[in-house]
């Protein structure tokens, strides 16, 4: 199974995309500069508990690496 939810590798300005896969469709959510960004997309898509998915594989797949580029929390 994949992950609904997926975190896209950083662009140029360091921001993450973040889409959610529905009903075979993905679903921008926005940039993500940090995990707050993440978790608050989240919220908004009805997943209050989104801090708690953020390193569960089953619910988040992080493209490339987990973290951050430097500078960015």
């Amino acid at each position: 199974m994949t992950a609904p939810i997926t975190v896209h590798r950083p662009s140029a300005s360091g921001g993450r995309r973040v889409s959610v896969r529905t009903a075979g469709l993905d679903t921008d959510l926005g940039v993500a500069y940090s995990d707050a960004d993440v978790e608050e997309f989240l919220r908004r898509a009805g997943l209050p508990e989104g801090v708690s998915l953020l390193d569960d594989p089953t619910w988040v797949d992080w493209s490339g690496d987990r973290g951050w580029d430097a500078g960015q929390h």
